[in-house]
């Protein structure tokens, strides 16, 4: 007997898995249900207080980095400029967020010059140092200081990847770096499908 029982439930398994199949996976992966990168609590470039609620109806991508950054940050807010451009009208149903861990240099008025600097609808979010290592932690973001030669020339190590959330504000997306505009722009228009 629990030998057919075990077989009916992988004949059920195995049927619901098929209800899925015509399902295209995303190209990023799909990290939906995840029990972190839930929320979060800090300033934009434009003075107000931000959460994730705040961009509900959105899907939003997330991105940690620093305005000094000599590489992968300006890349990745440069490719999202041409998912936004790739995306057309539906760029206006997705909210691009960079999220400073570098609080020290980067202030208010410095995001507020760089991060529009890529796209207007682009905001910049920072916070004192407690408050970027618990959105850090909460993300499952590592960054560093590395010394440079001089006090104020320091580096910053730090995850190189993103995050995508659907427009009721649920993680669904872990975006690698250096993936290419055009598959980045395909997940977020199925996520903006979704509505």
């Amino acid at each position: 007997m629990p030998r057919a029982l075990w077989a009916v439930g992988l004949t059920l398994l195995l049927a619901v898995a098929g209800c899925n199949s015509g399902k295209p996976a995303f190209n990023h992966v799909d990290i939906t249900g995840a029990d972190f990168a839930r929320d979060f609590e800090l300033t934009a470039h434009d003075g107000k207080v931000r959460k994730l609620a705040d961009f509900q109806g959105k899907v939003v991508t997330m991105f940690f980095g620093y305005t000094q950054c000599p590489d992968v940050c300006p890349a990745t807010l440069s490719e999202m400029v041409e998912v936004m451009r790739l995306l057309g009208d539906k760029a206006e149903r997705v909210q691009v967020l960079f999220v400073t861990v570098d609080p020290e240099r980067d202030t208010r008025e410095l995001l507020a010059q760089y991060v529009p600097a890529f796209d207007a609808r682009f905001l910049g979010l920072f916070g004192d140092a407690a408050a970027t290592a618990k959105v850090a932690r909460e993300f499952k973001v590592f960054y560093q200081k590395v010394a440079g030669s001089r006090p104020d020339t320091y580096t910053m190590d730090h995850s190189a990847a993103s995050y995508a959330f659907d427009a009721k504000g649920r993680v669904r997306l872990f975006i690698k770096h250096g993936q290419g505009a055009k598959p980045l722009a395909d997940d977020l228009r199925r996520l903006i499908d979704e509505l």
